[in-house]
């Protein structure tokens, strides 16, 4: 039996009195309790932060940071709410540290098991549960979901991993858990998604307006990642034949090729571009040349862990004239 591992979580929470109670509950409910838990309010202005300090009273392991100053409310306001948080936890000592979005909700073994998978494989760096969302009245896997990709809401990371790696990246358009998952590769870790634990996501799909802005700052993203062109249109493309992303994946191409007619600069490194781009034509060239019958075993695999193309491609040995 190996020795029980000590991990943090950091939430970023702004007015989430409708479903932080949740994930509260979730949390002290786990067979393995977190050493410590930051919940970052960001300037709430509802019952966030009474319903924090109120189990916070109970659960010593809790502990409500608030953000105070006035700041603009975009994307890079939840990393560094996550970075305040992750500072109010210096001088614990720790093995893993985890983001907990709090609209989540899982079982009371969750990190327990989460952690025998990081017991079970040391090159591990990043992981996580699969996402689930409520269809029709009962929660059904995340479309997305796949074995390489864990979602931002629930990333746990190895310490030194995550240290390796500075952390969350703050971005103009979003992205930082995909940039942390290629930066978290580009060093050599694993990156992995389970479906054997699954997290209930509770809020529901915004409006149809906020819907089609999404998908331009996705478009925006991609762009300011570095993402490869050709790989950009054959993801969007194979995504035709589901009629709810037809106009979807036009609007993001839109978004993506706005970033060139105004020769926007990327905020990455020119090293990560490059890792990305390798790891993405990788993903081409699978593509291309597989046979009919190892392009349909693919189609199947691609719904979980062994995908063509996609977002992002699943991670491996760092291609060559890179570091480990």
């Amino acid at each position: 039996m190996s020795e029980p591992k000590n991990y943090v979580l950091v939430t970023a929470a702004y007015n989430e009195e409708a479903y932080i109670e949740k994930t509260i509950q979730s949390v002290i409910a786990q067979t393995a309790l977190p050493l410590q838990w930051a919940i970052v309010s960001d300037g709430s202005t509802d019952r966030t932060d009474e319903i924090v300090l109120r189990y916070a009273a109970r659960h010593p392991f809790m502990k409500l940071v608030r953000v105070q100053e006035e700041h603009a409310r975009n994307f890079a306001a939840q990393v560094h709410a996550i970075t305040l948080g992750c500072k109010s936890l210096q001088g614990l000592h720790y093995q893993f540290i985890a983001n907990l979005d709090s609209d989540i909700s899982f079982g009371p073994t969750y990190y327990k098991q989460l952690l025998e998978k990081f017991d079970q494989d040391p090159g591990l760096g990043l992981a996580g549960g699969y996402i689930f969302e409520e269809s029709h009245g009962e929660f059904v896997t995340r479309p997305t979901n796949r074995e390489y990709s864990v979602a931002h809401a629930v990333q746990m990371f190895r310490r030194e991993c995550f240290e390796t790696i500075g952390g969350y990246r703050a971005l103009p358009y979003g992205g930082p858990d995909w940039h942390a998952q290629v930066v978290v590769r580009m060093h050599g870790w694993g990156v992995k998604a389970f479906r054997d634990l699954p997290v209930n996501h509770h809020r529901p799909t915004g409006t149809a307006d906020r819907w089609v802005r999404s998908m331009i700052r996705q478009g925006r993203m991609d762009y300011s990642m570095g993402s490869y062109p050709p790989f950009e249109l054959l993801k969007l493309a194979r995504r035709f034949p589901s009629k709810p992303y037809v106009v979807g994946s036009f609007v993001r191409l839109y978004g993506f090729l706005w970033g060139y007619c105004i020769r926007e600069e990327r905020p990455v490194s020119r090293e990560f571009m490059q890792f990305l781009r390798s790891e993405q034509k990788n993903a081409l060239r699978k593509f291309f040349f597989l046979s009919p019958a190892e392009r349909t075993l693919a189609k199947s695999r691609a719904r979980h862990s062994e995908p063509v193309c996609t977002d992002e491609v699943p991670g491996g040995k760092p291609p060559a004239g890179h570091n480990a």
